[in-house]
């Protein structure tokens, strides 16, 4: 739940429950209104579950006495002795709780009491946080999203039987994703996790699993801050964080008594709206200063992204000796876009802990493990394992999408939506291409549209850039297909056809294998200069031809793989004829006086002469990464390993042989890099990095094509790449010696403009960056810049120095995701 936005698909997990006797009932209030997720538990152990939406639960335990608890934020305990003999009903009625001040003095302009009681529990706050022993225990999570209002069209299209056809009312209203699903999670200090899925339920889908992991829904407050990737740009300030009397205010709103114990309610009141700070209450238990539960939002007030508001509820019972562990804990969540309004709940119960479990250390190495019969349990199966029982509403949802789902799975269905999709339209073959599908054999077919493939060089003039491709999904799961595509291209000016083909095929699980052939018209620099779209409107408007082009005819084959752990590998073969191209083009739309196309040749922009000789290149490639990954998730397809915190490390080696196939060329090219992106930094945002070095080892016979290039810019605007520089020139600081590059970027997610009332809703993230190139030619090129981003838009100020002198300077717009 930490690591990605709310109402994208939580999902879950818990463990197989044999059949037992079963305490059910009815939670209400005095007022006869049911108490939604209510915490039920037998006292003195953590065997627990949660009431539904309508205040109803069920309590699986073998026949016996119990003392059973009641428990719900709001609410006094309840403890209520029962002797369970297969079905028992056992009802409940809580009263709300009545916070008492009688014992404390707040005098006028004096500390409210509060204070005291926050200051004593951030002192216990790191005993606390260290306490957690190793444990196991069952997880079961359930997640409702609705629809709770959409517009009558969208985009122009009539939504009623789109809502209708996914299982919603005539209002355009209801459940649009529902899931449960169960799981063992292990841990162990102070970060492994193990998941062992036991079984997943999604309505409307008899193939998904539970991607989503119970340990995500474990949100600890005892840790200064929480991470919200997706939802905010900041982290959030725990109420008991080392510096949370810089965010907060508190009000004591009274006390209770628990089980013998003091529970101090305290209202937690944000200094200023806008900042990273929740709202709510705050338990916390007298003396021992722990938190006993809590109950906060987060809301727009405090520029959280995609969501209206966010409610956290989490609830703790005692597990052994002094040791705490959730119970319970639910998110509510509602939003809106465009005229649609959303809303629903997740909620997790955590129950039979079992501290310091016997387990293998080696079993924290994979994460989460799903096997392929995980999401094969029937309704006889679910109706005795859920803990949480379902609303009438749900039980209809589940009959209901499962039809709907029987049937859009069905071929016919599925032939009569590709029908609509397949027919031929003029639009699309003109604007914005054909893509016909069959959707039951999993085969998606593209063909450009005409408009798309036009564009304009001053070497080929106006060219058709024609592509088809065609995939096939052979593993669903894990998003992997049999891919194929093909490509012809003609120049109306310099009359050159070219046409090539590639194929990729997957290999098992972990490697795949990929073919190409024919001929193109390529950049002259491997790392790319600017977009073909980008080109055809400097060149036509402006007059401005900045890529270099030459003709390659080649044939290659690469073998990618994961080796072993996080160490992944290529091995590739390729077959080059690589011929230079002369300008065949002068024409533009507007004709500047002062101002003429440069020639195809970077280096002698007035005279249209060769860069290289024709030539060719027979050369064999390998390239290794590894990420220092030890850890892996297993899916019903297989094992894949996870980023590692530490840095990425690549090798790359590039050798050309001479003489084979009449090869021209001789060098041996080797580098090293390492990177690493998103280095969470809390409050202070992120920062990201990556360097490397290179050197040819053997220049003997080096043409320019091949060179290291690097990924330059010359424009003002222009779409980014990884390792990108703001004002080198696409072309002329490209080595066929050693280098050395290096980037880094600090993004501060709003950390001043947040602080500014003007800019604050528009959720700025500022910039700070720096890149850096040597070559034996250009000493110490340095680019140092401040920038904004807003959504996919970047603004950018930069400063250029070569050799410690300030050589240039300028804006730059990157646009694009």
């Amino acid at each position: 739940m930490k690591n990605i936005s709310l109402f994208l698909f939580f999902l879950s997990v818990s463990i197989t429950v044999n059949a037992q006797s079963i305490l059910k009932g009815l939670i209400t209030d005095e007022k006869n209104q049911p108490v939604p997720f209510a915490t039920i538990f037998v006292k003195g152990t953590s065997n627990g579950t949660s009431a539904n939406a309508n205040g109803e639960y069920n309590l699986k335990l073998k026949e016996g006495k119990y003392d059973v608890a009641f428990t719900a934020v709001g609410y006094k305990q309840l403890i209520k002795a029962v002797e369970l003999k297969q079905i028992t009903v056992l009802n409940a009625v809580l009263e709300e709780s009545v916070f008492e001040l009688n014992d404390v003095i707040v005098n006028v302009g004096g500390e409210d009491p509060a204070y005291k009681i926050i200051r004593s529990a951030i002192r216990k706050r790191k005993s606390y946080l260290k306490e957690v022993q190793p444990y196991s225990c069952d997880v079961y999570i359930k997640g409702i999203q609705r629809l709770l209002k959409a517009p009558e069209k969208f985009l122009g299209q009539d939504l009623k039987k789109m809502t209708q056809e996914i299982g919603l009312d005539s209002n355009r209203t209801g459940i649009i994703y529902q899931s449960e699903s169960q799981s063992v999670l292990s841990f162990s200090p102070p970060d492994s996790y193990h998941e062992e899925m036991i079984s997943s339920k999604v309505a409307g889908s008899n193939r998904s699993f539970s991607f989503n992991r119970a340990s995500e829904l474990i949100i600890n407050f005892y840790d200064n801050y929480q991470e919200w990737n997706g939802l905010s740009n900041r982290p959030f300030v725990s109420p008991i964080a080392e510096n949370a009397f810089f965010y907060y205010d508190y009000k004591l709103i009274g006390s209770f008594v628990e089980n013998g114990e003091m529970i101090n309610k305290i209202q937690l009141l944000p200094k200023r709206k806008y900042d990273p700070a929740y709202r709510g209450y705050i338990y916390i238990v007298e003396d021992s200063w722990r938190i006993h539960s809590a109950d906060f939002t987060m809301s727009k007030e405090s520029n959280i992204n995609l969501l209206d508001s966010l409610s956290i509820n989490q609830q703790f019972v005692p597990v052994g000796h002094q040791i705490w562990m959730p119970s319970n804990v639910k998110f509510e969540f509602k939003g809106g876009l465009l005229g649609f309004k959303f809303g629903g709940y997740f909620v997790g119960v955590y129950s039979n802990y079992v501290l310091n479990p016997k387990v293998d250390p080696k079993t924290f190495r994979e994460i989460i493990k799903i096997t392929k019969e995980v999401n094969k349990k029937d309704s006889v199966y679910w109706s005795d394992a859920r803990p949480i029982p379902l609303t009438a509403e749900e039980e209809t949802n589940y009959v209901k999408k499962d039809s709907i789902a029987k049937r859009r799975e069905s071929k016919p269905y599925l032939d009569s939506l590709d029908k609509v999709n397949n027919n031929l339209k003029f639009s699309k073959i003109f604007l914005g291409g054909y893509n016909p599908r069959d959707r039951y054999k999993k085969e998606f077919y593209h063909i450009d549209g005409l408009l798309n493939s036009l564009s304009y060089n001053t070497v080929e003039g106006f060219a058709i850039n024609y592509e088809a491709s065609y995939s096939k999904r052979i593993d669903t799961l894990n998003n992997r297909s049999l891919f194929w595509k093909g490509n012809l291209r003609y120049g109306l000016a310099n009359e050159l056809f070219s046409a090539n083909t590639s194929l990729t095929l997957p290999v098992k699980t972990k490697s795949s294998i990929s073919f190409s052939l024919g001929s193109d018209v390529v950049d002259l620099n491997n790392k790319g200069s600017m977009g073909t779209l980008g080109n055809t409107f400097n060149s036509l408007l402006y007059e401005k031809n900045y890529p270099k082009f030459y003709q390659q005819k080649f044939g290659e084959a690469t073998f990618s793989s994961r080796i072993r752990g996080g160490l992944n590998g290529s091995f590739g073969l390729a077959y080059q004829y690589n011929n230079w191209l002369p300008n065949s083009s002068s024409y533009s739309i507007k004709d500047y006086d002062n101002r003429e196309f440069t020639s195809n040749n970077p280096f002698t922009p007035t005279v249209d002469q060769a860069v290289f000789p024709t030539y060719q290149n027979f050369k064999l490639r390998l390239s290794l990464s590894y990420n220092f990954s030890n850890k892996y998730v297993t899916y019903p397809t297989g094992k894949f390993y996870v980023p590692s915190k530490w840095p990425i490390v690549t090798f790359k080696y590039v050798k050309a042989i001479p003489d084979v196939f009449a090869s021209d060329a001789a060098y041996d090219f080797m580098s090293f890099g390492i990177r690493k992106s998103d280095i969470k930094l809390g409050f202070y945002g992120n920062f990201s990095f990556s360097a490397e070095a290179g050197k040819f080892l053997n220049a003997k016979t080096v043409y320019y094509p091949d060179y290291n290039h690097f990924r330059g810019n010359n424009s003002l605007a222009f779409q980014p790449e990884n390792n990108q520089f703001f004002f080198l020139d696409f072309y002329n600081e490209s080595t066929n010696k050693e280098y050395f590059e290096g980037h880094a970027e600090h993004n501060f997610s709003g950390f001043f403009t947040n602080k500014i009332p003007l800019l604050r809703k528009l959720k700025l993230q500022e910039l700070l960056g720096v890149n850096y190139l040597a070559t034996p030619t250009l000493k110490n090129y340095t680019e140092a810049y401040v920038g904004i981003s807003y959504i996919g838009l970047k603004g950018y100020y930069g400063l250029v120095y070569e050799g410690g002198k300030q050589v240039k300077s300028g804006f730059r717009i990157a646009y694009g995701f």
